[in-house]
């Protein structure tokens, strides 16, 4: 068998910028209010609000810093780190709540080919993954929302980094991804956005990573914590500027025969 995997986040979807921008605002904002109604520990010094919204991105920057190391900070883990940073015991049920509310009215956007992509590749029978690093947000929570999208029509395996204990480029993601599958590493293709893509497709020993860059349009703070290096392009052998010749570098990479009808 073989597969094709894609990364979610400026690969399958994406947020206008303005967008991306208030998205990440909020989720810090969920956060520290979440802080603020916490119950305190009463040998805990009292702190303003600006302190709490410090201790929680104080927080979630850390999990940005160990997910480029390939490892995960869920948030929840996030919001319980900085609880107890300021002597705070938050409740991690309303803060889900909240969390999720928030990405169910994000106003995500399919990429221009993605669903015709997955379709075809498909039809051809590739067996199709999503991996994806959520330091922000559950998996859990992104799910139903790509199911709204259309994508659980063609997408066989979710692989969401805050439900395991690694993230790209950690081999084990991917590994876990194929275990799903059934399919070997050398006969799978990863297309994504960033350097973990590319990285973390070379650890796990992929037969190739093609770094995608048609969705050039990151929210400022997206790309100052998800590209520290700026939008240098990682090394990598295939490079593609639209899905359309994703999928072109695909069947040329891993060739599928057409099924029957």
């Amino acid at each position: 068998m073989a597969a094709v995997s894609f990364d979610l986040w400026h690969t399958l979807i994406h947020l206008a910028a303005p967008d991306e921008e208030r998205y990440m605002r909020s989720q810090l904002a969920i956060g520290a209010e979440a802080l603020a109604r916490a119950s305190r520990d009463p040998n805990a010094p009292e702190v303003d609000v600006g302190e709490l919204r410090s201790a929680f991105e104080a927080e979630y920057l850390a999990a940005v810093g160990e997910c480029h190391r390939g490892r995960t900070v869920s948030p929840a883990e996030q919001l319980l780190r900085a609880g107890a940073r300021v002597g705070r015991y938050p409740s991690l049920e309303r803060y889900l709540s909240e969390l999720r509310h928030l990405v169910e009215e994000a106003p995500f956007r399919t990429a221009p080919g993605a669903l015709d992509l997955l379709r075809s590749l498909s039809e051809e029978g590739y067996r199709l993954a999503v991996i994806s690093n959520t330091v922000g947000e559950p998996g859990a929570f992104l799910r139903p929302v790509l199911r709204s999208m259309g994508f659980e029509r063609y997408v066989e395996s979710y692989t969401f980094s805050d439900e395991l204990p690694w993230a790209k480029p950690s081999p084990e993601v991917f590994r876990k991804a194929l275990g799903e599958l059934e399919t070997p590493p050398s006969e799978t293709v990863h297309a994504g956005d960033g350097w973990s893509d590319i990285e973390g497709a070379r650890r796990a020993h992929l037969r190739a990573g093609i770094l995608y860059s048609g969705l050039p349009e990151y929210g400022a703070r997206y790309q100052e914590l998800f590209f520290p290096h700026g939008r240098t392009a990682p090394e990598a052998e295939y490079h593609a500027s639209d899905l359309e010749e994703v999928g072109r570098l695909v069947r040329t990479i891993l060739p599928r025969p057409r099924l029957s009808p």
